[in-house]
C-alpha cells in the first residue's frame, strides 16, 4: 500500500490508462451537439481532476512531474482508444512547455475568447469538432506558471479537445 500521496495519484492515473487499454467501442459523435456534449463533459472531468491532484498531491519544494504532465499519459491513451485529442493551451501564463502554444487560427482563437473569460470556445470543420475549456490557475499555481507576477489573482490556462464528427451518409 503507497504511504505517499503523490504515489497514490500517480498509480490512480495508471489505472485510468490501463483501463483505457480496452475499451468498449464507442462510435464518433453524429452531430455538433452531441460531440459538444461529449467535449464538455470531459473537459470538465479532466479539469476537476486536476484541480483536486494539484491540491491533495502536489507537495511544495519536492522535485516531481507536475500533475499536468501525469495527466498527458491519459491523453495519449485516449487519443488512441477513442480517436479524442487533448492539449493543454497557454492562455494567461508563461510559456513552461512550447507544445502548448495556440497553434493554428483556432487554437489562436480559443486562446482570445478564454482570456475575455468566455466559457468555452467551439468550432466544426468539416468532419472534426474542435473545444477549448478554461482551466483555472490559482494562486498557489501561479509561482509555476507566471514567474514574474505581480499579483496572486487566479490566471486561465486551457484544454483543447478535438473528436471527429461521423458525418450521415449521403
Amino acid at each position: 500500500m503507497p504511504t505517499s500521496p503523490w504515489l497514490t495519484a500517480v498509480l490512480l492515473l495508471l489505472l485510468a490508462s490501463a483501463a483505457l487499454a480496452d475499451p468498449p467501442h464507442v462510435s464518433a459523435p453524429t452531430t455538433q451537439a452531441e460531440a459538444k456534449a461529449r467535449a464538455m463533459l470531459l473537459h470538465e472531468t479532466i479539469h476537476g481532476t486536476l484541480q483536486v491532484v494539484h491540491r491533495d498531491f502536489f507537495i511544495e519544494d519536492e522535485s516531481r512531474v507536475i500533475p499536468s504532465a501525469s495527466m498527458e499519459d491519459v491523453f495519449e491513451a485516449l487519443e488512441e482508444s477513442y480517436d479524442v485529442r487533448l492539449k493543454w493551451l497557454v492562455v494567461e501564463t508563461d510559456v513552461v512547455n512550447v507544445d502548448h502554444q495556440a497553434e493554428g487560427e483556432f487554437e489562436k482563437a480559443a486562446v482570445q475568447a478564454l482570456a475575455q473569460r468566455k466559457p468555452y470556445f467551439d468550432a466544426v470543420d468539416k468532419d472534426t469538432y474542435r473545444f477549448a475549456g478554461p482551466i483555472r490557475l490559482a494562486s498557489q499555481c501561479l509561482k509555476c506558471h507566471v514567474r514574474n507576477r505581480k499579483n496572486t489573482e487566479d490566471r486561465t490556462a486551457g484544454l483543447v479537445i478535438t473528436m471527429p464528427i461521423a458525418l450521415p451518409p449521403k
